[in-house]
């Protein structure tokens, strides 16, 4: 019975603290994690699930081959340096990406948590880091 109520006060919890109604970088954190945002564009964190803020977004050197040619995970630090929230808003909602990027994911983001995720990547500490390099098309 005790393991029952800790489980529940636990997923109340959980809830409550991302039951957001305004954009926040602590919600925009959360959903860089649950959307797999780091999983491609946060060098090791598929290896160690740990988020470093100083390595957070920069974008990855190993790229993704397929039929496609090879893409590498863009910095989003760069993506949104230069953009105001209402411009990453549309742009979420509009941009598309080669393979394996799942940008139709994207579009499906709420206001809230596309505007959370811009507070985020904006919050990052440090050096913004290099652009990724440049995709490879495929041998023909």
């Amino acid at each position: 019975m005790f393991k029952l109520a800790m489980l529940v006060a636990a997923a109340s919890f959980s809830t409550a603290v991302y039951a957001a109604d305004q954009p926040s970088v602590e919600f925009g954190k959360h959903i860089s994690i649950v959307g797999g945002c780091h999983d491609c564009h946060t060098a090791g964190y598929a290896q160690s699930g740990v988020v470093d803020p100083d390595k957070a977004l920069k974008g990855n050197p190993v790229g993704y081959d397929g039929p496609w040619g090879t893409n590498f995970a863009k910095n989003l630090r760069l993506v949104v340096a230069d953009m105001s929230e209402d411009d990453w808003a549309k742009f979420a909602k509009t941009f598309q990406a080669g393979p394996p990027m799942p940008w139709f994911n994207v579009h499906e983001l709420t206001d809230l948590e596309s505007r959370s995720l811009y507070l985020y990547i904006k919050s990052l500490p440090g050096d913004p880091g290099p652009e990724a390099p440049a995709d490879i098309p495929p041998k023909k």
